[in-house]
């Protein structure tokens, strides 16, 4: 038997981890020095609240969980027999995959007949809510766990996500993104447009002055890179941003037609931490990213 992880980086909800079968591992934030564990410390992410809590002044921050807590998640499944499929947010992100390898390490050595297979999104958020569902369709069907990991060699890097992020003072802060400077970006209204790139990272590709420009930026990046775009899942993620989402779901649709299949995702507050409130973006099947 395999068991099916995943995290609430990837923008899983408790609903979506049942409805495919995936136990989730819960990444934290910290506000006032605690952390908090999304859907243990509290049941439903309240999105409004929580991006207002952070435009009246307050900064999270992040951190890792350990060797210790990945043993809690992946110990239980051990003992039962159970293999492993962990479908996580890039690796390339975070120091929690150490402490996850190390983890997996120590366990094998009292269970050395248990198997752990992994498959790195190379995104966080929606792109990996994408690829988190496409392998739960399949882990479903019955396709075996060699078929699933021979998708995600290719496939992961099909899909790609194209965003902005409105004050720029999260992202600086964190240093996560690669390509701008935050304080100079907000003087003048720069807006830079940000993806993931084929090494799981996020990196700024260009720019735009206001909002409504920035968004016609990301409609181009779509229009080149899409593949099939009629015929595949579409997700918009958003920080408490509703005009923003109307606006970039009207656009696709007068575009590529009404029937165009788009899902509406807050993002989870964990990455939210590091793009703060007003942040938009788009999910699609691409030619690459």
């Amino acid at each position: 038997m395999i068991t099916l992880f995943t995290d609430t980086d990837c923008d899983v909800t408790p609903q979506i981890a049942k409805e495919y079968g995936y136990k989730l591992i819960s990444m934290p934030y910290i506000i006032d020095d605690k952390a908090i564990f999304p859907y243990k410390d509290f049941e439903n992410f309240n999105s409004h609240e929580f991006y207002e809590m952070l435009r009246g002044g307050i900064l999270p921050k992040t951190c890792a969980i350990n060797s210790e807590e990945y043993k809690e998640y992946f110990e239980p499944e051990f003992k039962k027999g159970n293999d492993i499929l962990y479908v996580h947010f890039s690796r390339a992100m975070s120091g929690s995959f150490s402490a996850m390898d190390l983890a997996i390490q120590e366990l094998q050595e009292i269970y050395p007949e248990r198997k752990v297979y992994t498959i790195d999104t190379k995104g966080i958020t929606i792109i990996s809510l994408a690829i988190v569902r496409e392998v739960g369709k399949m882990f479903n069907e019955g396709k075996p766990v060699e078929e699933i990991l021979n998708w995600a060699k290719t496939e992961v890097d099909h899909y790609a996500v194209y965003f902005y992020a409105d004050d720029l003072k999260f992202f600086a802060r964190s240093g996560r993104v690669s390509g701008f400077a935050g304080f100079v970006g907000n003087m003048i209204g720069l807006h830079p447009i940000i993806h993931m790139d084929e090494n799981g990272k996020m990196v700024s590709v260009d720019k735009a002055i206001g909002r409504k420009k920035a968004l016609l930026k990301i409609l181009e990046y779509v229009d080149k890179l899409q593949d099939d775009i009629q015929n595949h899942h579409i997700i918009v993620a958003n920080t408490d941003f509703d005009s923003g989402v109307e606006l970039l779901c009207t656009s696709l649709k007068e575009k590529y037609g009404n029937n165009l299949d788009i899902e509406i995702v807050d993002v989870n507050p964990t990455a939210g931490s590091h793009c703060g409130p007003g942040c938009i973006g788009v999910c699609f099947h691409s030619k690459g990213r």
